[in-house]
């Protein structure tokens, strides 16, 4: 009798720990799910998951649009790093250090990639009607020549006489601003986006009229503003127009 209850008993303390590690084992795992989607063009990237090439529809270097579905298993205490490389110089245009207490910050990573431009954002058309322009701005090396300290800046967009064409109270560093659209003027004169802190009418930085001319065309225009170094002088520059690669 006491050997088939210390029997009972040894099997009971076997199931209670098994129960406890599979608790436990529950605890510090959780499954990692990343939705990428980007663009590189002329470029070819490869994305690397702790050092491992990631295959999209069996290529493990890729350009024009990149999307895919990254499923993993976080350790707890573990750092799970995603890279972007650019296949032919190796050179790392962006790396995500992926953890069990961070994975939500995660779920979505977007990126576009262009000759002398790495933007980690969404980036879609917009619609705009026949006869008219729309204009949305980013600004992502906001402050890295001018040492300005803003996160985002106030632009109004003028014809050369003057005339107000559209405002947009927050161009940042991280997304396209929303659409502005107005009726089309003219095929070949440009438009000027003058630059002020928000909510004022000074110069973001310095005390001259920050004022960068850009070519318009109908349709959507999505413009990456750049401070840039010129014969020692930072200034603006809107050169990059990415609804052309889109």
């Amino acid at each position: 009798m006491n050997k088939i209850f210390a029997l009972l008993l040894l099997i009971l303390l076997f199931s209670c720990t098994d129960h406890a590690v599979m608790e436990r084992y529950d605890k510090i795992q959780k499954p990692g799910d990343i939705s990428v989607k980007g663009y590189s063009k002329p470029d070819v990237l490869q994305l690397r998951l702790n050092g491992t090439p990631v295959s999209i529809n069996g290529n493990t270097s890729y350009t024009n649009k990149i999307e895919t579905q990254l499923q993993f298993v976080l350790d707890e205490g573990e750092v799970n790093t995603l890279g972007i490389y650019n296949n032919d110089t190796g050179a790392e245009m962006a790396a995500y250090h992926i953890t069990y207490n961070n994975i939500e910050d995660y779920k979505d990573l977007y990126f576009f990639n262009l000759p002398g431009i790495f933007l980690q954002t969404y980036v879609v058309k917009p619609q705009v009607n026949f006869g008219k322009v729309g204009f949305e701005f980013i600004f992502p090396n906001l402050g890295e020549f001018s040492g300005s300290s803003l996160t985002n800046v106030k632009g109004v967009l003028k014809r050369e006489n003057g005339v107000v064409l559209a405002e947009f109270e927050e161009i940042g560093k991280g997304n396209f601003t929303a659409v502005k659209i107005y009726s089309s003027f003219s095929s070949t004169a440009p438009v000027y986006l003058e630059l002020y802190k928000p909510g004022t009418a000074e110069p973001y930085a310095g005390s001259e009229m920050i004022k960068v001319k850009i070519k318009q065309h109908t349709g959507a225009n999505m413009i990456v503003l750049q401070e840039k170094l010129e014969n020692g002088v930072w200034v603006v520059k809107g050169d990059i127009d990415v609804a052309e690669y889109l």
